[in-house]
């Protein structure tokens, strides 16, 4: 696929907050057969499902570390989610808004070829007031069914999505599917638009911007209804998937700290950013080799948890998932999933 063009905007990151991050806990790490298990989510039962970069989503046993493979969508799945039907919901950054059966009737071994016998795949949403889900990235779902997604960027292709952090413009979106079918755009003009979290009685959808470090909040009762307003808009790196925590709290990954060379190219002439992104993708910016969290208080915005650390059998950190006293985390560049107890923090 052509990489793009780009036309960047100046902008002026904040400074980056001075905090020294707590050390990252023993991570127990379960390999996968399958690379890029961006987010995680668990189940009733205990196992926890993800999805890889061949379109499988697998689901781990992580009592004897067994995968099977539930389905095939036959894209890039990205944010996971349960449906109130019992299906799984999936944002598949190729095709769109996904519901799969997860029976386990249908499951198959991994070395099997998962195309017959696995769980049916229905194509929710696909486009919103005629414009195409080009990067379908996380959701959250309310006890009705109405399903809160995010679609990152109008111009950039999933293949291509680094070109809509080093452009700027602006172009995500917060969107939402209501039981009936019908969609809306509920935010635009997002800066890389990912993760996504309702809070525990569904009054306000939070909403990462990766672009710009910060986590939103958009307000769905009362009189400030649809009205977005910044909860933290300096977080220590780029915030991607996002979820809400058994205590109440918003937790981030951080799929890598600050790039310093990002940063001071960005209020320079756009020019400077247009040859970057001509560079070949081994000679551009990389995210550092970094698993990042932080847990954020949805009353007062304050920083609960912040964690950085390295660990050489994952990388870096781009779902997170807090589960009876167990954060479970996904990566965009591993072959394995992990986990900690909340108890070691």
């Amino acid at each position: 696929m052509k990489k793009p063009g780009i036309a960047p905007v100046v902008w002026n990151p904040p400074p980056p907050a001075q905090s020294t991050p707590d050390p990252l806990p023993t991570l127990r790490t379960f390999p996968l057969p399958g690379s890029g298990p961006e987010d995680v989510l668990v189940a009733p039962d205990g196992s926890v499902l993800t999805g890889v970069d061949d379109g499988r989503i697998l689901r781990l046993d992580p009592v004897t570390s067994a995968v099977t493979v539930v389905a095939d969508t036959g894209g890039r799945p990205l944010g996971l989610e349960w449906l109130p039907d019992g299906r799984l919901l999936v944002c598949d950054a190729e095709i769109g808004l996904l519901a799969v059966e997860t029976n386990r009737a249908s499951e198959r071994a991994p070395t099997a070829i998962p195309t017959t016998g696995l769980g049916k795949i229905e194509t929710l949403v696909d486009q919103v007031d005629g414009q195409p889900v080009r990067i379908c990235n996380n959701a959250s779902v309310a006890a009705d069914g109405t399903i809160w997604f995010t679609d990152s960027s109008a111009r950039f292709d999933f293949a291509h999505w680094k070109g809509d952090l080093i452009e700027h413009r602006g172009t995500g979106r917060l969107l939402r599917r209501d039981p009936d079918g019908s969609t809306a755009i509920v935010c635009a003009g997002l800066q890389f638009a990912n993760g996504v979290a309702l809070n525990a009685d569904s009054s306000a959808v939070y909403v990462a911007e990766t672009g710009s470090y910060a986590l939103q909040r958009v307000d769905l009762t009362g009189s400030s209804a649809g009205i977005r307003k910044p909860v933290a808009e300096n977080l220590p790196g780029f915030p991607d998937n996002v979820s809400l925590g058994d205590g109440g709290l918003i937790w981030v990954a951080i799929a890598s700290p600050r790039n310093p060379i990002i940063d001071r190219l960005s209020p320079l002439p756009p020019m400077l950013r247009r040859a970057v992104w001509a560079l070949p993708a081994k000679a551009q910016p990389k995210p550092a080799f970094e698993v990042g969290l932080v847990a954020i208080d949805p009353v007062d915005g304050s920083i609960v948890h912040n964690i950085a650390g390295q660990n050489p059998e994952f990388g870096v950190s781009t779902g997170v998932r807090e589960h009876n006293g167990t954060v479970w985390l996904g990566s965009l560049s591993a072959n394995s999933i992990a986990s900690f107890d909340l108890a070691d923090l």
